[in-house]
């Protein structure tokens, strides 16, 4: 069976602050490495390690989680930011994460290449689209002009975003190579940020996939569909030969990071799209029980993902 590798996005409890019970619950439960996500501190990090209950088998960058000088969360740096000290802070933050990996030997590494503007979590178009989608809404008129006039308003600033996320990118993948690192770029959740599907051949014009590919995350794909962006075929219509990992979880309406199993995605097309994978990350959420972390193993054999 191909390994399952459990993100630290589970270990966002209270039970799990010391990073080696969170490890030695991940083993219990079956899982074969740990993904250390952007949301773990240092400590945290060290005591997983210290523990050495599990192997660590990816990063996901920037990891880990620190407060920058300006208050920020180095989660909240956009690496594909126009405004160059923006893009060098981001870059920053992603080499560390790059050095980290080096350390210890992972040869994966998870990137969000940014979004297309600074310090917003999404397009007011987008937020108003999930309330009325939410309440039910998403036949309205109204919930097709708000789409209309995000897709418009992205194609007209993009441009300078994505050019530079490929700087940035070629920057971490000369720090990468060295250590033998392949950077998976992750589709994004919101529909401003960066990649969409056909955004990818720009971006990794020129690399290998063993330098930089494709990082599948099923929720973030399924939510944009949901909303009517982009067809959740998509990506791995497109990008399956280039996909190097993927995050795992299952979706509710608009909620994902869901243990797979315990919502309603279609899981025939990932299994075909995802079947010459060595292995898999599972980003369930800190709200799901345990016995759902459990039983994923199981539901995942079930339907050819392992």
């Amino acid at each position: 069976m191909k390994p399952l590798t459990l993100s630290t996005m589970y270990a966002q409890q209270e039970r799990f602050e010391d990073g080696a019970a969170f490890a030695r619950y991940a083993a219990a439960a079956g899982y074969d490495g740990i993904e250390i996500s952007h949301s773990t501190p240092e400590a945290r990090l060290r005591a997983i390690l210290d523990c050495g209950a599990l192997p660590v088998t990816s990063i996901h960058q920037p990891a880990p989680w620190v407060r920058l000088a300006d208050g920020r969360a180095n989660t909240k740096c956009n690496l594909a930011s126009p405004d160059e000290p923006e893009r060098r802070a981001a870059v920053a933050q992603a080499l560390a994460s790059v050095a980290w990996a080096a350390r210890l030997g992972v040869k994966r590494s998870v990137v969000h290449l940014g979004a297309v503007g600074d310090g917003i979590e999404m397009f007011p178009e987008e937020l108003e689209m999930r309330r009325l989608f939410d309440s039910g809404r998403g036949f309205e008129p109204r919930f097709a002009e708000l789409r209309d006039a995000a897709i418009a308003k992205r194609k007209v600033l993009a441009g300078p975003f994505i050019a530079a996320a490929r700087t940035s990118l070629q920057e971490l993948v000369r720090a990468s190579g060295p250590a033998g690192i392949t950077i998976g770029i992750e589709n994004r959740y919101h529909f401003h940020e960066i990649p969409h599907p056909a955004e990818y051949d720009m971006l990794l014009n020129g690399f290998s996939t063993e330098e930089a590919g494709y990082w599948h995350d099923v929720g973030h794909a399924e939510v944009l569909h949901r909303l009517g962006f982009i067809d959740r075929y998509a990506w791995l219509d497109a990008l399956s030969p280039r996909c190097v990992g993927a995050h795992l979880h299952d979706v509710r309406g608009l909620g994902d990071h869901r243990a797979p199993g315990d919502g309603d995605v279609d899981w025939g097309y990932l299994t075909r799209g995802l079947a010459h994978l060595p292995a898999y990350t599972l980003e369930i959420n800190q709200h799901q029980p345990d016995g759902r972390v459990a039983t994923a193993p199981a539901f995942l054999e079930s339907v050819g993902l392992r």
